[in-house]
Order: structure tokens, then sequence, then C-alpha cells
């Protein structure tokens, strides 16, 4: 007996953000697989497909919002009923990968959570991951298998090239870890100046910051202040009322995930910036929303990644080969 095997996508979604689920299936034209999914009255998660997974190529996508660890609970618990159901291969889309930020001890006895989550998903069934903008390029060394590591960056650059085409512009990273992305930016605008804000932190505080100068050229300049994500705000409104000080012209805030937490969207409005542009990594409701706010899509992105990697096909390419 013999069969010609044939490949099957699946795309299965959690509950964390459907919307942005449903814009990568319009863009895969294709249908989100349905499913039951709920909590028993102690809060255990309960997930099961409603039609047959098995020997499907399947890609489970899950925004790590608030509640984090619900979200993260979720889509594990996604994951295994799938490695039950006998998927042939199984890839975690998570566009915010949560705990990235703890991806080192910075005293003894601490954890690395960014680790504990790789080996979580790997332990689930996980065969592959797909996530977009890392806090640390390292974290694509935690997980043993595959890792397709997408740059939003791309879409955010390409928005403020095109919409703030003849501003005299300077890249301006909020600290100097961030100085790399920042050089990327640079090179995406065109070879634009760069400069950076050196802060110290209390590491025993955290989202507690201190912006202390600017180090670089932003004088009648239009600074575009770049990281990669976006959770109290301290750090990124201190950074512009900084740069306002310091001369430049206007400030544009460009960041991935809006994680927007506690008084974060006070101060993006009143900081003084021109605009805050950010993705929809992670949902952002109507009462997180505000004027000088602009949400740009990473549907597309996440498509494209999809269809390569269910063709075999190449996820760097879809960065002129510098992912």
């Amino acid at each position: 007996m013999s069969a010609t095997p044939k490949k099957s996508l699946k795309l299965v979604s959690g509950r964390s953000h459907p919307e942005l689920a449903e814009e990568v299936a319009k863009q895969l034209d294709v249908t989100v697989t349905p499913q039951a999914a709920y909590e028993f009255a102690n809060g255990e998660i309960f997930v099961r497909y409603d039609e047959s997974v098995r020997g499907c190529d399947v890609f489970v996508i899950q925004a790590h919002s608030h509640p984090l660890n619900d979200a993260i609970m979720e889509q594990l618990v996604m994951v295994d009923a799938l490695k039950r159901g006998s998927a042939k291969r199984i890839t975690v889309v998570m566009p915010f990968y949560g705990y990235a930020r703890q991806d080192k001890k910075h005293k003894g006895r601490e954890p690395i959570s960014a680790r504990l989550m790789a080996d979580l998903f790997k332990t689930a069934g996980a065969d592959r991951i797909l996530t977009i903008d890392l806090h640390t390029d390292q974290i694509q060394g935690f997980f043993d298998g595959p890792v397709d590591h997408l740059l939003a960056q791309t879409v955010l650059s390409d928005y403020v090239r095109d919409t703030y085409t003849d501003e005299a512009i300077t890249v301006v990273s909020p600290d100097s870890g961030r100085v790399r992305v920042a050089e990327k930016w640079a090179d995406n605008l065109g070879g634009t100046p760069l400069a950076f804000i050196h802060k110290t932190r209390d590491p025993s505080k955290p989202n507690q910051v201190v912006a202390n100068r600017v180090v670089g050229d932003v004088e009648g300049r239009l600074c575009v202040l770049v990281d990669d994500m976006i959770d109290t705000g301290g750090t990124i409104t201190k950074a512009t009322e900084q740069l306002l000080e310091a001369g430049a012209k206007d400030v544009i805030i460009a960041s991935t995930h809006a994680v927007l937490s506690g008084p974060a969207v006070e101060r993006l409005s009143s900081c003084g910036a021109k605009e805050v542009v950010l993705t929809n990594t992670l949902p952002i409701p109507e009462d997180k929303k505000f004027d000088k706010l602009t949400v740009l899509s990473v549907a597309p992105l996440v498509a494209r990644a999809i269809q390569e990697v269910f063709e075999d096909g190449s996820v760097t390419s879809l960065f002129n080969g510098h992912a």
C-alpha cells in the first residue's frame, strides 16, 4: 500500500487576540479552525478542536496579553491538545513573547523565565516558534528547535519614512542597550544619524527609570524614539521630555509591543510626542486609544512568514536576508 503525502495548513487561535488571528487568516485565505475553549469553575482551562488535526501543519497564534499567565497557559493547553490529536507539526505563533525581559540574572537567586517559557512550550509539544521583535536576540537560543524571529521594525520604519519624507530625522535609542536596534532603524531610513539617552535604572525597582542626558545631535531634528515594547511608559516618556529639552524639533515614538500597563496611556498622551506609532502584536482596547496613537497591523508580516514556513520557503527572504 502506498500513499502520496499531502500537506494541510490549519490556523488555530487563542482567545486573547482573535482580531489578529482573523486578519492573518484573511491574508492566508483560510479560516480559523473552530474549537471549544472555556474555564472550569476553579479556573482550569479546557480546549477541544471541533475538527480533525491529524497529519496537519498547525499554527497556534496567541497574544500574551493581560492576564498574561492565563494567555500563556491557554496556548500551552492548545499545543498539548494538538500533540495528542496527532498534528504533524506544531508552530507556536507568539507575536509578543511573554517573560522576554527575564532573559538573564541581574542578581543571585533570580530566575531566567524566558528560558523557562521555551522549555514549557517544547515539553508541551511545539516543534517551532514564530515570534516578533524579541527583547533580546539570544532568546532564540533558549528553544531547542527552529525559531523564526520576525522584525516589525520594518513595518514601523516604512511608515515613518513614508509619512515624514521631508524631515531631517535622527533615530534615538532610549538607552545604550537598544543602540543596535536603532542602527537597524537608521539603515532602514537611509542612514540617518543616531543618538541615545544615557540613563540609570535601579535593578531592585522594576519600571522605575532616571533619564540622564542625550548623547548625539538632536537639535532642530525630528527624533524617532524606538523601543521593542512600552509597558508603563516611564522609559520612553522621560526620554521624550529629555529630547525636547535638548532642542529636538519633534519626537515620534515607535514601538512594536503595546503592553500599556498602569499609567502608560496618560503618560504617552501628555509627554509632548507628536505621534505614537505601535503595532497590534497585542490587543489595544478602545479605552487605551488616544488622539496621537497610530496602530499598524503585523498580520501581513505574520501571514507571509506562516506561508513560507508551510511551503518550506525562506523566512529570511522577507527581510532582504537580514533577519
